[in-house]
């Protein structure tokens, strides 16, 4: 596939690693992180903060998914991206890629924030935008059909059982990690791929007209 074919998911990648080099390169990515990280406890706070400006509090689940711990992090996510979002971006159309991305961001850093809200910690990644893309690429493409329950139809029970699979996924991973509920990000993977199955048939529907 031709980057020409997935403009959108392509250019931002290329942001992702061009502004992680900037910043490692320059010695401000821990500065970067504290500015324009997601900060849960920044809402409705008279939290302390470092002199200077601060990326104002409902920007920072966007400029967050921009921004990456170190090299591991973001080579993770940048091939996630690349290998699911540009298969993803061709048949839906950049502007219901934008829209995906966006939620994805927004309700994965809504998730991280209600799990914890006066946490300080900074989140960052695209882990919440990416797990919309996951999401949705998995309903779309996947083979395997779930039989009805009752009045769920089949397809939204399909789509609770990657909700329940992925949450279980990311809460264990916590764990082995040490930080159990508290992991960072691992909320915010929570919240993306609730968005991506939320926003699946309806996104469809936008690009295609299906029913």
């Amino acid at each position: 596939m031709k980057p020409q074919d997935a403009p959108l998911v392509t250019g931002y990648a290329l942001a992702c690693v061009i502004i992680f080099a900037l910043l490692w390169i320059t010695g401000f990515q821990g500065n970067a992180i504290v500015r324009a990280g997601f900060i849960p406890a920044r809402f409705g706070s008279e939290l302390i903060v470092p002199p200077g400006t601060m990326v104002p509090f409902f920007l920072t689940p966007l400029t967050s998914a921009f921004l990456h711990g170190g090299v591991l992090h973001i080579v993770f996510n940048i091939i996630v991206l690349l290998f699911i979002g540009r298969q993803l971006e061709a048949p839906l159309g950049a502007k219901a890629m934008a829209v995906l991305l966006l939620a994805g961001a927004y309700a994965g850093a809504f998730a991280q924030f209600l799990a914890n809200p006066q946490s300080a910690v900074p989140m960052i990644g695209a882990s919440g935008a990416i797990s919309a893309v996951i999401a949705v690429f998995a309903l779309i493409f996947s083979r395997s059909q779930a039989p009805a329950i009752g009045p769920i139809p089949s397809h939204w029970v399909r789509a609770l059982w990657l909700a329940a699979a992925w949450i279980a996924v990311q809460l264990l991973i916590g764990f082995a990690g040490g930080s159990g509920f508290g992991a960072i990000a691992i909320w915010a993977h929570v919240g993306g791929f609730l968005a991506g199955l939320l926003l699946a048939r309806p996104l469809l529907r936008w690009r295609f007209g299906a029913r």
